[in-house]
């Protein structure tokens, strides 16, 4: 699913270069549930922004599903990530006056999938994630676990190959955090490919792999032994 080899990423500010990514070399197959683990600066979110096509790396390679990513231009880019690429954010990102299923219909708009076809597959998106009972409520007028609900039926929609969960649970008391991760982890037994970035040793620990990093580097890839489970495994 995603293949990284010697990637790098460096920011010139004019006066220095920072190395914020050192040939960075990783494998995530088909199905996996991946925490990418690391303290503030350490380049988690430098290699989510790379992996979500929100910014191109300064060297290497980078594959995702079979594409060459390093050689797409700028609207290639961005298709492939309306097609691609569910992105969950800490801060949510939805548009306060809106209802749920409208902020979930809206990266269909931009696929341009017609009204119908949009409010059935948000509607099954919300129903999916347990908010069935308020897709009509706009998103000001949902509790922090309800918006994070919204925002992660908007993100399987366009049926992604990935789905790229940036602290998602960072904005949430512990109660609606764990059900979040719940959340993530029945996506995941259904199938779904979850990347999450977080500094918290607790939330990586529903995932079943941690990648961490240190200084622009990996400095560990293991397994989750004490893994956090909510939802039954096959």
């Amino acid at each position: 699913m995603i293949r990284i080899d010697s990637l790098t990423k460096i920011y010139d500010t004019g006066s220095i270069q920072v190395e914020a990514l050192k040939k960075i070399n990783l494998e995530i197959g088909k199905g996996e549930f991946v925490a990418i683990m690391g303290p503030s600066g350490s380049g988690k979110s430098t290699l989510m922004n790379v992996l979500g096509c929100l910014d191109r790396p300064s060297g290497g390679l980078y594959r995702l599903d079979g594409e060459k990513i390093e050689e797409l231009n700028d609207v290639q880019l961005a298709a492939i990530r309306n097609k691609k690429i569910g992105f969950v954010f800490q801060s949510f990102n939805l548009l306060p006056r809106m209802s749920a299923l409208k902020n979930v219909e809206l990266p269909m708009m931009y696929a341009g999938i017609s009204p119908k076809i949009r409010t059935e597959r948000a509607e099954a998106a919300l129903e999916r994630v347990g908010l069935g009972d308020r897709m009509h409520h706009r998103s000001n007028e949902l509790s922090g676990g309800q918006r994070q609900r919204v925002a992660i039926a908007r993100s399987l929609v366009n049926d992604p190959a990935i789905i790229l969960a940036d602290e998602p649970t960072g904005n949430l008391d512990t109660k609606s955090g764990n059900e979040i991760m719940g959340i993530f982890q029945q996506l995941n037994e259904e199938g779904s490919t979850v990347i999450l970035v977080t500094h918290e040793a607790e939330i990586a620990a529903y995932a079943k792999r941690i990648v961490a990093f240190r200084d622009g580097e990996i400095v560990e890839d293991r397994l989750v032994e004490e893994r956090i489970v909510i939802v039954s495994e096959s």
